[in-house]
């Protein structure tokens, strides 16, 4: 096992080297000027010209690239062009807001979709069967904005039970910080529980009508037993997979709900960095996710190996 993850770590260092590539050359491709941004209405020649030498925007693309990698081995991802503020205080500050609201979404699909796939299969056929496909559909056809608009209706305006929007940091008030937080998080757990539930139940009826829990049903074991201990754990492999992508996706930044209930994560800095043209953060907040992707595979690897004793070999 230790030399598997030994592998993947190895792997790991190309990998980040090209996608650090890509994000900077493609950062090129955006249209405007963040210098004649900066210099204001104005834009002074001799202002222009000194902000670019300050940002080293006057020199060649791929001595930038190397000035901004350096930076970013030694943690320095650069300072923000509209804020004044290093990029890494930035992400240091949205990234627990996203990662918080990220890891809750996650539980909440993972407690619907699992359980309910499972349900699905042993009941193939049947009206459960029936009905939680149907929930699952809906899940994965509701949009987030439409669920999140609704629910606000329902429990902030006319029950009043949860606030509208804002956040509140755990660490001031777990309490407060659990009821601005679990709306957006059904949102975007909701659409995952559906993903979740069909792949769980693809899973589950291919494991059941595998040998081996032929085989364990001969031996007379238990159904509980046959289901938990025998077709579940073979089961979750792409469960795991897909499980690990959506959380990549969650740490991304989801931007429509974030926007809904005013949530300042990932999703509202990187629109607000995009349509100001601040390049150091669009590349840092890009880095970021694209590293935690990464992380995440590697991560999913090693549940493959937990959960499968077959490929430990």
């Amino acid at each position: 096992m230790f030399a598997l993850i030994s592998r993947r770590l190895l792997q790991l260092v190309p990998t980040v080297i090209i996608v650090s590539m890509m994000i900077f050359g493609l950062q090129q491709l955006l249209p405007g000027d963040p210098a004649t941004i900066m210099a204001g209405e104005e834009r002074d020649p001799e202002v222009i010209e000194q902000i670019r030498k300050q940002y080293r925007l006057d020199q060649p693309i791929p001595l930038q690239y190397v000035y901004w990698i350096k930076g970013v081995v030694s943690g320095d991802l650069g300072e923000s062009m509209r804020l004044k503020e290093p990029v890494s205080r930035l992400v240091a500050q949205k990234l627990p807001v996203t990662l918080q609201l990220a890891t809750m979404a996650m539980l909440i699909a993972i407690l619907i979709g699992v359980p309910a796939g499972i349900i699905s299969a042993v009941k193939k056929g049947t009206a459960w069967d029936y009905l939680v496909n149907v929930i699952s559909l809906w899940g994965i056809s509701t949009p987030n904005f439409w669920l999140g608009i609704l629910m606000i209706f329902l429990f902030s305006v006319h029950l009043g039970w949860l606030p509208a929007s804002g956040y509140v940091s755990p660490f001031e008030d777990p309490w407060q910080s659990l009821k601005t937080t679990i709306m957006p998080a059904f949102v975007l757990g909701n659409s995952i529980a559906g993903v979740l539930m069909r792949h769980t139940r693809a899973a589950m009826l291919q494991a059941l009508s595998s040998d081996y829990v032929r085989t364990a049903r001969a031996k007379g074991l238990g159904e509980k037993r046959v289901i938990l201990a025998h077709a579940m754990r073979n089961a979750l492999t792409p469960v795991i997979t897909l499980g690990a992508l959506e959380f990549g996706t969650l740490l991304s930044g989801a931007v429509l709900t974030e926007q809904i209930f005013t949530i300042p994560g990932f999703g509202k800095l990187i629109v607000d960095a995009v349509f100001n043209r601040d390049y150091a953060v669009v590349q840092g907040v890009v880095l970021v996710t694209s590293a935690t992707y990464i992380i995440l595979n590697l991560l999913a690897d090693i549940g493959y190996i937990l959960v499968n004793p077959r490929l430990r070999a």
